[in-house]
């Protein structure tokens, strides 16, 4: 072989040693960015949590002025936002905010049982900003959701797959609500 083919041979290696490098790059970028958009929805659902839970001592007070003897109740909600301010995983904080919702549709029940109660000013200037702020958990879930869809997505794909083994990119969980929290809440008049 000629020195000329030689060079050749090695110019032709390096070209595609470095394009294997710069697509490797790229794709490493992509992951990381997704990673990042992942954290910054769990960022906003927490924030959103955040709000229900400063909202939901003024709603308990309120209502337990109606309501004293519905004290299994107001316990409930007291222990679901105790988990949920100790919660520290992304696991538990969805854990206890599923139990805050929980609480929170049998106190909707409560309420239903007081009318004068859903008269009050305070107590409906209160849930106006709750379902305002549950209005925004869910589409901050969602946006959550859809970050996880993409990236778990990506992270399957072929060759994005190879660079996610080598860079220790996970499969990230989705939010998902509990059975027990899905049911309907029945009112009774």
């Amino acid at each position: 072989m000629t020195n000329k083919k030689v060079w050749g041979v090695l110019l032709g290696i390096l070209a595609a040693l470095v394009l294997i490098g710069f697509s490797y790059i790229g794709m490493k970028n992509k992951l990381v960015i997704m990673d990042e958009g992942i954290n910054g929805a769990w960022a906003q659902v927490e924030n959103q949590l955040q709000r229900r839970y400063d909202l939901i001592p003024n709603l308990v007070e309120t209502v337990k002025g109606y309501a004293a003897h519905e004290k299994s109740i107001f316990e409930n909600i007291a222990n679901a936002r105790a988990k949920l301010a100790g919660a520290r995983s992304i696991d538990e904080k969805m854990s206890a905010s599923r139990e805050m919702e929980s609480a929170l549709s049998r106190l909707l029940v409560v309420v239903e049982n007081y009318p004068n109660l859903k008269a009050d000013h305070t107590f409906t200037r209160l849930m106006d900003n709750l379902e305002g702020t549950e209005n925004r958990i869910s589409v901050e879930r969602r946006r959550y959701n859809e970050s996880v869809r993409e990236y778990n997505q990506t992270i399957r794909k072929i060759p994005y797959n190879i660079v996610a083994s080598f860079g220790d990119f996970q499969k990230k969980e989705y939010f998902e609500v509990e059975e027990k929290v899905k049911a309907v809440p029945q009112v009774k008049f």
